[in-house]
């Protein structure tokens, strides 16, 4: 069998790299100044670059930027509950938009939502407590 190739990061298109970048430090990362490409390192060893849409057309000439959001969302952890709060309350007074207030998610976590300046959803789930659980929205008896 055909070995699968190893997942080592992800690259998210950029419009405005300096807003970006102060999202991202916002969050404690160390993303270091660049304009056109910023490489940084989470913890669990998987990298993010951050590349602007003039660099990405630069090496494809065809690409265009996306319309509207992105379709997915980067998921952070944090210590707990309150620190879900605390950070979203923090981006958000910062100008940073909101996708999902605070919510006591199903799946036991406490979970937010914001969006950085490109339109990436990014979420921030404290640990599960099995006392929090519930049955996800529409489907009654699932937990």
């Amino acid at each position: 069998m055909k070995q699968p190739p190893t997942f080592t990061g992800l690259h998210l298109f950029v419009r405005d790299m300096r807003a970006t970048a102060a999202f991202y430090r916002r969050l404690g990362f160390d993303v270091p100044d660049d304009e056109q490409h910023a490489v940084f390192s989470l913890a669990s060893g998987v990298v993010v670059a951050l590349g602007s849409h003039a660099l990405t057309q630069s090496y494809n000439p065809g690409w265009q930027a996306p319309p509207g959001k992105g379709a997915m969302a980067l998921q952070f952890d944090v210590p707990s509950r309150q620190a879900v709060d605390d950070l979203y309350h923090d981006l958000t007074a910062a100008g940073y938009d909101s996708e999902l207030a605070p919510i006591d998610a199903f799946w036991g976590a406490r979970y937010a939502e914001v969006l950085d300046p490109d339109g990436n959803t990014v979420g921030f789930h404290s640990p599960r407590d099995a006392s929090m659980r519930g049955a996800p929205p529409g489907a009654a008896g699932v937990s």
